[in-house]
């Protein structure tokens, strides 16, 4: 068997859990299983155990959120277009996982405790590293840069929190109303800018 798949498969799996689970809810016997990886596989792969596992899901699901960021703010020369594309994508999807998904960072972070320091440390660099890019994003486009940096801030966080709402509500409806009414308030202060220059 190959041993990167294996690796893959666990990463894979913990992100999966991470999602539906936070950090605690599976363990390691049933992280096993479901990645149908062979016991004492964990700790050849992460010698850390769990929480090294933890930590390369986490990398990865950074790593992805560059990537799809990058290709949707490159297919819309607007970003609040992006943005909105986003919402929408994210509201199909929680509703085809039946309300299960959340984001594996948010749910990690929710469920970590302050010893789990350097997970909360590497969830930190996660947050910080795609607001930055939405940042980046956002100045790209026009916006002054302190903005596009609180802004930036704002979308993440109405995101984080409306996802747990909508989660728990069993309804996409508190995530799309609080971009709706962000969205609306952006749009209002993007022409502002536009006149201003």
């Amino acid at each position: 068997m190959n041993t990167q798949d294996t690796r893959s498969r666990l990463i894979n799996t913990m992100q999966r859990s991470l999602q539906r689970n936070g950090l605690h809810g599976t363990g390691l016997t049933q992280l096993l299983s479901l990645a149908k990886a062979p016991k004492g596989s964990l700790y050849h792969h992460f010698p850390g155990g769990k929480e090294e596992l933890a930590l390369a899901a986490i990398a990865q699901t950074a790593d992805q959120l560059e990537r799809f960021f990058t290709r949707l703010f490159s297919e819309h020369a607007d970003p609040l277009d992006a943005v909105a594309h986003w919402i929408e994508s994210a509201l199909q999807r929680m509703e085809a996982s039946q309300f299960s998904l959340g984001c594996p960072l948010a749910s990690a972070a929710l469920d970590s405790s302050p010893d789990d320091l350097d997970l909360r440390l590497a969830i930190n660099r996660a947050f910080n590293r795609v607001q930055q890019q939405f940042a980046a994003h956002i100045s790209a486009a026009g916006y002054p840069a302190d903005y596009s940096q609180d802004l930036a801030a704002l979308l993440f966080s109405s995101y984080e929190g409306g996802l747990i709402m909508a989660r728990v509500a069993g309804d996409t409806l508190p995530l799309e109303r609080a971009f709706r009414a962000l969205l609306t308030q952006v749009r209002l202060q993007q022409k502002v800018f536009q006149h201003e220059r």
